[in-house]
């Protein structure tokens, strides 16, 4: 069974701003991140707590309703006001509904309560420095003010630099980079920082560095580069860093410094203007770093807000709060948030194709597909938007118009480009679900020749010639290095054993199939497969429970018509009605293939 595959953020880890291939449509939809509250476990200790509010603040908080949560806080609050872990959740809660300016009286509060509370400490941070009282937020660093160690350490420097210590803050920023497992984060911010007060020599010498490296990663790494080369006049080597970066024709940021380099101007560095934005640049690297490790969306998302406050235009943190919301399923507050993103500014086209899709999953179909048809009017020439129309035409089941959409996109890409492969696998999705399978067929096959390691094309490619009942041993070959590439998949996984099943391999398919049962327990398909597998190998008892079981879980009503034929006459005479040949096992081949 097809996978879902979307990389997260790609656009703002490594600039590839062309969209990956929308969820697989023969799977069911991929399960949302599970909601993270942003305060647990609050207690009610205040006098005059008003438990109504209260616990309405906790249930908002836990389904991540930032709006809701931050109405129902301050009215806890205003019978308890000396509440701490109010105050905490007020805090979270305004941060994270783009409420900021209101979120700072009460972090002043909970600070002299509690000097311990991070959320507080951070909007102290922010207010100190949008004011650009930059010696009372040093002063505060060197105190007892703490949010984290790297944090501290990076917040400290630039603070040293706003009070124009330079080499004070370069002997901070030299200690981060010291530091094992730091290096990128204490080398980036001192390139920055010296590119902010004009040694774009100094700057250019950190960023040049060999390789692959962490600071080769970053895609603002990346610009800044190219607007401190364009700063030092040299525009060739400019081009050159954008170009080996980005895929061309698709990024309209990265289009237009090119072709201002091109044409011979010199890029403003504005990665960094100021000290301010330097500390906004911090935050957002922090929370950068935290979409790769463990800590939740919320938190993420306290970063990203507060270095949009600290830069209200930096469109790349707009892009990554409004993900985190997304992640949320917080569809009108992702709404709202792309929105932020001026029309003006690079970073709208990708601004508008995530509203577009936060319109969608808010059910808002017609709206979504207004602002990606407006899009392709204004740039008819970017294959993004086609892909947006595609996949939305896709998660409605339109897959006439979404072969339409790829169409679009398809004559727009340039022969051969690997990172093109994506484009192929979509509209040959919407060919095969038309049933033009031979059109669907040439397209698996481009996507393979251009990317031939891809797990979700192998993946889907073998899954149809099994259920073709042609190529069945490719097919399993194929399916088999898309399980070595995604062990952990139970779509995939569930495809190799209905391979081995529809090869009459039935014991070999049973603890397949358990796997994938397990990795995914409640998918109807994957549990009706189940029910089949048992079937074959005389556990019957096990296979009518596996159907019962797949019919709740509420399977489309064609599914959910065969699995009561096999419940009431068994799997044999099922097949025998459809005109399927009958069960009949064979041996494993010798190999163990």
């Amino acid at each position: 069974m097809p996978t879902a595959f979307r990389p997260l953020l790609a656009a703002l880890l490594i600039g590839v701003a062309m969209p990956a291939p929308a969820q697989d449509t023969q799977a069911p939809s991929a399960p949302g991140t599970q909601a993270l509250a942003p305060i647990k476990d609050l207690p009610a200790k205040g006098d005059g707590i008003d438990p109504g509010a209260y616990l309405a603040a906790r249930v908002a908080g836990s389904d991540n309703d930032y709006t809701a949560a931050a109405d129902w806080f301050g009215q806890a609050l205003a019978a308890d006001p000396k509440n701490g872990a109010l105050m905490e959740g007020d805090i979270v809660a305004r941060i994270g509904a783009g409420d900021f300016a209101s979120a700072i009286p009460v972090a002043a509060r909970l600070a002299k309560l509690n000097p311990e509370a991070q959320v507080a400490q951070i909007a102290l941070i922010a207010d100190e420095a949008k004011r650009g009282d930059f010696a009372t937020l040093l002063a505060a660093m060197k105190g007892n003010r703490a949010v984290s160690p790297l944090m501290d350490q990076l917040v400290t420097a630039w603070a040293e630099l706003g009070t124009g210590d330079m080499s004070q803050a370069q002997k901070d920023f030299d200690k981060i980079a010291a530091t094992k497992g730091l290096e990128a984060f204490g080398l980036y911010h001192k390139a920055l920082a010296l590119a902010s007060v004009g040694d774009f020599e100094g700057a250019e010498k950190i960023l040049a560095v060999k390789g692959d490296g962490p600071l080769k990663v970053l895609r603002r790494g990346r610009v800044a580069n190219a607007e401190i080369l364009s700063q030092l006049e040299r525009n060739p080597e400019a081009i050159k860093v954008l170009t080996d970066a980005f895929p061309e024709g698709n990024d309209p940021s990265i289009n237009g410094m090119i072709a201002d380099l091109q044409a011979g101007k010199t890029l403003p560095f504005d990665v960094t203007r100021n000290v301010t934005d330097g500390l906004a640049e911090v935050f957002f690297t922090m929370a950068l770093a935290a979409t790769g490790g463990e800590a939740s969306d919320a938190f993420t998302l306290i970063y990203a807000r507060t270095a949009i406050y600290l830069r209200p235009n930096h469109a790349e943190a707009i892009l990554l709060a409004a993900a985190m919301l997304e992640n949320q399923q917080r569809w009108e507050l992702a709404d709202a948030t792309y929105a932020l993103v001026a029309p003006a500014d690079p970073g709208f086209f990708a601004a508008e194709l995530g509203r577009a899709r936060a319109l969608q999953s808010a059910g808002k179909t017609d709206a979504a597909e207004k602002v990606l048809a407006t899009l392709a009017k204004s740039r008819p020439d970017l294959i993004g938007v086609y892909l947006a129309q595609g996949d939305l035409y896709r998660g409605e089941d339109r897959w006439a118009d979404a072969e339409v959409a790829y169409d679009k996109a398809v004559a727009r890409v340039k022969p051969g480009e690997p990172a093109y492969w994506s484009v192929y696998y979509s509209r040959a999705v919407a060919l095969e679900r038309q049933k033009k399978w031979a059109a669907a067929e040439k397209d698996f096959r481009t996507a393979l020749s251009l990317s031939p390691d891809q797990p979700v094309v192998l993946n889907y490619l073998g899954y149809s010639y099994i259920e073709r009942n042609e190529n069945l041993d490719e097919a399993l070959d194929m399916i088999r290095k898309a399980v070595a590439a995604r062990p952990d998949s139970g779509f995939i996984i569930d495809s190799l054993a209905w391979g081995l099943f529809r090869l009459g391999r039935y014991a070999d398919a049973v603890a397949p199939m358990e796997k994938a049962s397990l990795l995914e327990p409640v998918d109807p398909v994957v549990t009706d497969h189940l029910g089949d597998v048992y079937w074959s190998v005389g556990r019957k008892l096990e296979a009518q429970f596996q159907w019962r079981r797949a019919l709740s879980f509420d399977p489309d009503e064609k599914e959910a018509k065969r699995l009561r034929a096999k419940l009431d006459k068994g799997l044999d005479a099922v097949m025998k009605d459809e005109g399927v040949p009958p069960l009949k096992a064979v041996d494993a081949p010798k190999s163990g293939n």
